[in-house]
């Protein structure tokens, strides 16, 4: 692998409620070093929270970073602190995510119209960390329905000031007011030529671009333009994606053959890795394999499949069967018969 690469080219995204710990172990088992980052975890959380429950993860999950919720300078330089103690690569700031219920914690897209806030937070975090490890900012193009490309230039030029050199921008505004989360992903329009021109306007700054990027094609021209990637629901629902990134974007060996035999090699891994959690901390199985279930997505059998693994009335099985039935199913083309 080229060391000249930037450690920001492939990322999969920050997303809640999807990207926990066993998601990002799959994800790991598909791409070596692709960064991988964590659920969006508020600082009150980690002040006042289950700190394992929120923090805890895999060695294998490396390069991970733990993106964190918060305004408050103190409390960023706690989660900071934290996410040393605890192993992590990188910490990014959440300037993003358009939810009302993160709006009312003050963390979030709302951010973007505080960028002063936002540089004295970042800056409360390096002057913690020091060169230990990067502070990165994820956030909008815009906020609302203004579409002056000025608007988020001036957010970054503030927030460099900081010292912070890496910026993840998800290419569309955040409408803060009338739209649902999953409305904002949708209904804000994609203007990937914005964060192009931010690479121009900052060329001594990484920027990684996110939003609406769906295949290798895509992913391989915004790469002639910005310093990194960072995919969305798409790694998450189709993570068969993923399995030519190592050997495409960061020039590490070949491209698997994607068959029949690669997943039943990924999913026996998985398997494993679901048993020794099961040993270690009573985790139920259907907790890690809804991460799966995209991966037979396409093939011969796969919605079968996924119907025996999404079965609520075979949770009390050992996961080798259910496994066994899942794929007795696939082959045959009809469901397999559920538990007494």
């Amino acid at each position: 692998m080229s060391h000249d690469l930037s450690p920001w080219r492939l990322s999969v995204a920050p997303m809640m409620d999807w990207t926990d710990r066993h998601c990002r172990y799959f994800h790991r088992l598909i791409s070596r070093h692709t960064r991988l980052y964590t659920e969006m975890v508020t600082t009150g959380a980690l002040l006042h929270g289950d700190l394992p429950r929120h923090l805890d993860f895999h060695a294998e999950e490396h390069p991970l970073a733990l993106q964190v919720g918060g305004s408050e300078p103190a409390d960023l330089a706690q989660a900071a602190r934290l996410a040393r103690q605890w192993g992590y690569d990188e910490i990014n700031l959440n300037c993003g995510c358009p939810s009302e219920r993160v709006q009312r914690g003050a963390f979030g897209a709302c951010l973007m119209a505080e960028p002063a806030l936002v540089r004295d937070g970042v800056k409360a975090m390096r002057d913690v960390l020091g060169d230990d490890l990067p502070v990165t900012v994820k956030h909008r193009i815009g906020i609302d329905r203004v579409e002056d490309a000025g608007f988020v230039r001036d957010f970054i030029g503030t927030v460099a000031e900081s010292g912070c050199t890496v910026f993840i921008v998800h290419a569309r505004n955040a409408w803060l007011q009338g739209l649902s989360p999953k409305e904002n992903r949708e209904i804000p329009p994609l203007r990937h030529g914005v964060v192009h021109q931010l690479k121009q306007d900052f060329p001594r700054f990484t920027i990684a671009i996110n939003g609406g990027i769906t295949t290798g094609e895509q992913i391989a021209g915004h790469l002639g333009a910005v310093d990194g990637v960072m995919v969305g629901r798409e790694a998450y629902h189709n993570p068969v994606l993923m399995a030519d990134w190592d050997a495409r974007f960061w020039g590490d060996g070949t491209a698997p053959v994607v068959d029949d035999a690669w997943r039943l090699a990924i999913e026996d891994r998985m398997l494993a890795y679901i048993e020794a959690q099961q040993v270690a901390h009573g985790t139920p199985w259907p907790h890690i394999t809804r991460h799966l279930l995209g991966l037979w997505n396409g093939q011969p059998g796969a919605r079968r499949w996924r119907q025996v693994w999404s079965d609520h009335r075979l949770k009390a099985l050992p996961v080798r069967e259910v496994a066994r039935q899942a794929h007795a199913a696939r082959l045959a083309g009809s469901p397999a018969p559920a538990a007494a």
